[in-house]
């Protein structure tokens, strides 16, 4: 906003010096469309006062209309409702005059939303019937889906509850059609988030309805919504990559899309570095447009390739699951539990094969503030303070359940800040122990829908599993001052320190710990003494014939893009990962960075690289920071690698939700590996084994060193 502001304030004397009244009247009034955001709502109005008597004096009066429009919306937002009416109802008549349809349903819709606050719902409902039907003339259908809402809003607080359910009903059929009529996928998710609304309030409606008549199965509907609701890009991306839709397409277009990815993943690397120097901030901030510039790019030519494909034009995307379906997908020893956070009541279903139970929480405020309190104390590693905090987030999602959990797997498909949590953690509230993890009487494994389920064994149905075991990624070179390079003493080369290595500075250094992404400092990313012997212990489990491994230099980009990579059922990488939470596209892992003579090389194994993967895996391990993070989308969810490991072919992905200790994520790793392909575990099964192996050990029972990873997507074994 701070940046519009500025070309409209150069705009603005440019204008007035030529003497383009009109021209000067429209930037005053989009000047006034940038305060309210900055909640400067009087500003806002100095604007549009200023603008009002120009656009009179020059006779445009649409402009004029739309001023006064903007002037009511002003008001409205001020609580001054009886000003916003005497400005709305100034546009109209104009706005019929110029015969504007468009404008006089939008000033009709406005007028509509007036009168609720002051009592006079039945005059809400006669401008929103005026507007409906000169919307459905003009072919505004988002604004019609807007119309319907108010409406729908209007009946439910009326107590006209079923009108209520045809008009949210009749709003999201729109929602739904406009959606697919959008190509690009990232529109397609943005556009999403803005709806939101129309499926919570849905959801919210459905359940009241369910209180008033338990007998007709509107909870089992409500699930349904929440599954329309939640991680459709995620369901088509994955549908597209079993249709196969890249292949066939021009090769021009798959050459421009690696040299956009290449120009990206330069700037980005030069704009990391300038961070680590606390450079100027001009450099930085030059070379972010220029990041958001080719991300645009990249994101056209995606919808390119995707719309010249000539699978694509006959793909049919999955419709989200029903309560039937839903249960199809899981078995006796299995509980779904599918949450939803609303302002004002949030709700958590419980699935079974053959039932369905639905409670009513508090709303998203009460359980995300619990849920960052339980995250930060778990950062913190307040033992402490986590039991409290633990225990006062599983009363609040847990307490109408806790009897009825028994000791069988969970399934979750969390909701908002629920994503960015550990559920194995969380207090068991059967148990007399002062603390007691969920772990240690549940398998639990996390999906971004119930949907998701179902896709990914539809994807894997009938596939050959992959003819060998192990694939492991470990300990990559990142600097051309590593030891490694300049063959200097104390350098950790087979796993083991040399002799003469144990020195104060070595020790310090190797009792650090922190896979991190905060150990990017000026330096340049830290060395990961720890994942090399991870690497090694995991790879003693298999036959070398059955296994692959690249260590040191080998743990590069070229090995990770090699199609031989394909043949192995398990692979692991034990290196940094890191989430950008703004551009989610730019988040990934990092490789080895320098060659053997430390010339840098191209290291970032990105989103958007890995979404061009061929990984049909039974596991992948990102064994490595916060991997299961990345950026909330509202109606998509975290957005970030686990979703482009799912599109590359994986059933199952292991990740970490925090910047994991070196150390303890070592022996996380090997017992997991141990229990796995040893014990023949399954992957949910083999991780909780190991997490309570390690909650068992006096230096890692702090949840800190082993609820970091989690399972996401399939947790039905295959044969190892």
């Amino acid at each position: 906003k701070q940046e519009a502001l500025k070309y409209y304030n150069q705009a603005l004397p440019i204008l007035r010096a030529v003497g383009d009244k009109e021209g000067e009247a429209v930037t005053l009034n989009n000047l006034g469309g940038v305060y309210p955001s900055l909640g400067e709502k009087q500003e806002a109005l100095k604007y549009y006062n200023q603008a009002l008597p120009i656009l009179r004096a020059v006779g445009d009066r649409r402009v004029e209309a739309t001023t006064l429009n903007n002037i009511g919306l002003v008001y409205s937002d001020l609580g001054e409702k009886q000003e916003a009416l005497k400005y709305y109802n100034q546009a109209l008549p104009i706005l019929r005059a110029v015969g504007d349809k468009e404008g006089e349903a939008v000033t009709l819709n406005n007028l509509g939303g007036v009168y609720p606050s002051l009592g006079e719902k039945q005059e809400a409902l006669k401008y929103y019937n005026q507007a409906l039907p000169i919307l459905r003339a003009v072919g505004d259908r988002g604004k019609e889906a807007t119309t319907l809402f108010n409406v729908a809003n209007l009946e439910r607080d009326r107590g006209n509850l079923q009108q209520a359910q045809t008009h949210i009903q009749a709003a999201i059929k729109i929602i739904e059609d406009l959606r697919t009529k959008i190509d690009s996928q990232e529109l397609r998710t943005s556009y999403f988030a803005t709806v939101q609304d129309y499926y919570q309030f849905y959801i919210d409606l459905l359940m009241q309805l369910h209180k008033k008549d338990p007998s007709k199965g509107y909870n089992a509907l409500a699930l349904h919504i929440s599954e329309r609701s939640r991680a459709r890009g995620l369901l088509e991306l994955l549908t597209e990559a079993n249709a196969k839709i890249r292949k066939g397409v021009d090769p021009q277009l798959l050459a421009e899309e690696q040299n956009l990815q290449q120009q990206l993943d330069a700037r980005d690397k030069l704009r990391q570095e300038l961070l680590n120097k606390t450079a100027p901030t001009t450099p930085i901030q030059n070379l972010e447009k220029e990041i958001a510039d080719l991300l645009n790019q990249y994101e056209e030519l995606q919808t390119k390739i995707r719309t010249s494909s000539p699978k694509y034009a006959a793909l049919k995307y999955p419709n989200p699951l029903k309560l039937t379906q839903i249960q199809q997908q899981l078995d006796s020893d299995t509980l779904l539990l599918q949450y939803s956070l609303g302002k004002e009541h949030s709700y958590l279903w419980v699935v079974t094969p053959n039932s369905l139970d639905t409670y009513e929480l508090p709303g998203q405020e009460k359980i995300e503030n619990a849920t960052n309190d339980f995250r930060q104390s778990l950062l913190d590693r307040a033992f402490d303070q986590n039991l409290k905090a633990a225990k006062q987030l599983s009363q609040i999602i847990f307490a109408p359940i806790a009897n009825k959990l028994g000791k069988k797997r969970l399934v979750i498909v969390a909701d908002g800040a629920l994503e960015n949590i550990p559920f194995a953690a969380l207090t068991d509230l059967t148990s007399q122990e002062s603390y007691q993890p969920l772990l240690v009487n549940h398998e639990i494994v996390n999906l971004p829908s119930a949907s998701t389920i179902a896709i990914l064994r539809q994807e894997t149905k009938g596939r050959k599993a992959a003819p060998k075991a192990l694939a492991v990624l470990a300990n990559p070179v990142f600097s051309a001052d590593d030891c490694r390079v300049t063959h200097k003493d104390n350098c950790l080369v087979t796993g083991k320190l040399n002799d003469d290595a144990s020195t104060p500075e070595f020790d310090e250094q190797r009792s650090a710990l922190a896979r991190a992404a905060k150990n990017l400092n000026r330096d340049g990313w830290a060395p990961l003494d720890g994942t090399r012997l991870e690497a090694e212990a995991i790879l003693k489990l298999v036959s070398p014939k059955d296994s692959l491994q690249a260590l040191d230099f080998d743990a590069n980009y070229n090995w990770v893009t090699n199609p031989q990579l394909s043949q192995y059922r398990i692979i692991h990488f034990a290196t940094h990962g890191f989430a950008d939470n703004i551009n989610p596209e730019l988040s990934g892992i990092v490789l080895s960075l320098v060659d053997k003579q430390g010339k840098p090389i191209r290291g970032y194994l990105r989103l958007n690289d890995i979404f061009n993967l061929d990984l049909p895996a039974d596991l992948v391990v990102l064994s490595a920071c916060n991997t299961g993070r990345g950026k909330q989308v509202q109606g998509e969810g975290l957005v970030g690698l686990t979703r482009g490991l799912m599109y590359a072919g994986s059933q199952r992905v292991v990740v970490s939700l925090w910047s994991v200790n070196d150390e303890g994520t070592k022996e996380l790793m090997s017992e997991f590996y141990r229990q796995m392909l040893q014990q023949g575990k399954s992957p949910t099964a083999a991780l909780r084994a190991a997490q309570l192996y390690l909650w068992q050990q006096k230096e890692w029972k702090d949840p800190y060193f082993w609820a970091a990873f989690t399972v996401q997507g399939e947790w039905q074994n295959n044969s190892q």
